[in-house]
């Protein structure tokens, strides 16, 4: 009998992409080991794409997958968790049609390359969330969000902000201020001039305040940094080929060019009234996250984030959903030193220099000196290349130590999200993980102070949630 290589090739991690997920209803969890800390009360919120396939197609890289969020509410009783698709207008018309309709990310839209660019690009809802006091957006790169029901996960549509046109492009990485509760963020719009527009909300998400400044090209921007007064954009030296992507030939991952010769620019403005402070440049490389970033005592403003040789990346990220990965492209913990007012680099050094990704710091420290960044890594000792993340760990900024929680064999964890317990000064580390042994979903619940040690708590959940993007944890009342 013939044997399929092929397939028996691929690591673990490619079975929770294998298929589209399945929602659940609310559903109480059960304590697979250890109890729930009576201090962790309140609801993780994570968002990645759900379904990487269609009517036999497969989706044409990982950013294309339709958004599915799951909601783990921890309260006095135990914890119950709800999974549901962001029903999106282009979600509803592709179920109907049991076939893809829309361009995407790294997609173009079926039929005849002509009429492709009268073809709008599906609102895919996938890449994070942000809680607000009487709902739930779900947030992506090119469009405006989507708002849920913070218990039931119910799709209500999408969401102005309090005043925005229904164009406008609220992007997937939005800072919140712990000392004001403001919440800042940005959007990109392309057209005869690319606009970055800057957006400025209060707590309860109604903008109100907004800026834009031109940028020379289209570019692949992603992640921003607030560093309590400033704001602050690294501009990698990745364009669109424009004409391949308006005829409707490329999408836009496959028109995105690296050009190192322009190097990385730099934008700080003002978070206080959004103005531009300074511009500046420096050698090229490419991020998709930041950790932090914040005010030293002189002045001068650090910024923490996974740097990247180059674009390569994208590529790695678009082989994701076959479920075999082949390109070496990784990342590593990097400190950039800033003159906000002149945005000239006064130092860079690597803090970290073990593959990484999705850094967090706690919420409460965000755009301060917070000393621990949270990160996902590689189990010790694999082969990178064709793996996933398989551990969590905690870099501590001063002493430079890193304590790893390695996730064990065939175990994939989502981006550690740091949660402060209600009755204590503790802090807990909450994370999902597919276990590939047994293809299924846990939450894993460790202490942040020994993420070395085992979980304080492990609870399953009643189906498999596919290897996703960012979260966030909202305390209870």
């Amino acid at each position: 009998m013939k044997t399929d290589t092929k397939i028996s090739a691929k690591k673990s991690w490619a079975k929770s992409l294998a298929r589209p997920a399945a929602e659940f209803p609310l559903t109480q969890l059960s304590v697979k080991t250890g109890k729930i800390p009576e201090g962790l009360r309140g609801t993780l919120y994570r968002n990645g794409p759900g379904r990487l396939q269609r009517g036999g197609v497969a989706a044409g890289h990982w950013f294309d997958g339709d958004g599915a969020i799951l909601a783990v509410h921890f309260t006095d009783v135990g914890a119950t968790a709800v999974y549901r698709y962001v029903q999106t207008a282009g979600y509803l018309a592709e179920e109907k049609a049991d076939k893809f309709l829309y361009s995407n990310y790294g997609m173009t839209a079926p039929g005849p390359a002509w009429l492709r660019w009268t073809k709008s690009v599906k609102n895919a809802a996938n890449t994070s969330v942000l809680a607000l006091p009487d709902r739930l957006l779900a947030l992506w790169e090119g469009g405006p969000p989507h708002r849920l029901d913070l218990q039931t996960l119910e799709t209500q549509g999408t969401d102005d902000l309090g005043s925005l046109d229904s164009k406008f492009v609220y992007s997937a990485h939005c800072k919140r201020d712990p000392i004001t509760g403001n919440i800042f963020n940005f959007g990109v719009t392309n057209g005869a001039t690319t606009k970055l527009n800057l957006y400025k909300s209060d707590f309860t998400g109604k903008v109100v305040q907004q800026s834009t400044v031109a940028l020379d090209g289209i570019y692949a921007l992603h992640d921003f940094v607030f560093a309590e007064k400033y704001l602050i954009f690294f501009i990698p030296p990745v364009q669109v080929n424009f004409l391949p992507l308006l005829t409707g030939i490329s999408s836009y991952s496959e028109s995105f060019k690296w050009k190192p010769e322009l190097g990385t620019q730099i934008l700080i403005f003002d978070s206080e009234t959004l103005s531009l402070v300074s511009r500046g440049e420096t050698e090229p490389w490419f991020q998709w996250h930041f950790a932090n970033g914040f005010v030293k005592e002189d002045g001068s403003v650090a910024v923490d984030f996974v740097r990247f040789a180059d674009f390569q990346t994208n590529q790695r990220l678009k082989e994701v959903p076959t479920g075999e990965t082949s390109t070496d492209a990784e990342g590593t913990l990097w400190r950039v030193h800033l003159n906000p007012q002149t945005g000239k680099v006064t130092g860079i050094e690597e803090l970290l220099d073990k593959p990484c990704e999705f850094p967090v710091v706690p919420a409460d420290e965000v755009g301060q000196d917070a000393r621990y960044i949270y990160l996902a890594m590689y189990r010790p000792d694999v082969d990178i290349v064709p793996e996933r993340y398989g551990a969590i760990a905690r870099f501590d900024t001063q002493s430079r130590n890193l304590t790893i929680a390695d996730c064990g064999e065939n175990r994939y964890p989502t981006e550690p999200i740091y949660v402060p317990d209600i009755s204590s000064e503790k802090g807990w580390i909450v994370t999902v993980i597919y276990d590939g042994n047994s293809d299924s979903s846990e939450v894993w619940i460790f202490d942040s102070e020994g993420l070395d040690r085992a979980p304080v708590c492990k609870l399953g959940l009643p189906g498999v949630i596919p290897l996703g993007f960012h979260g966030t944890w909202k305390s209870a009342v």
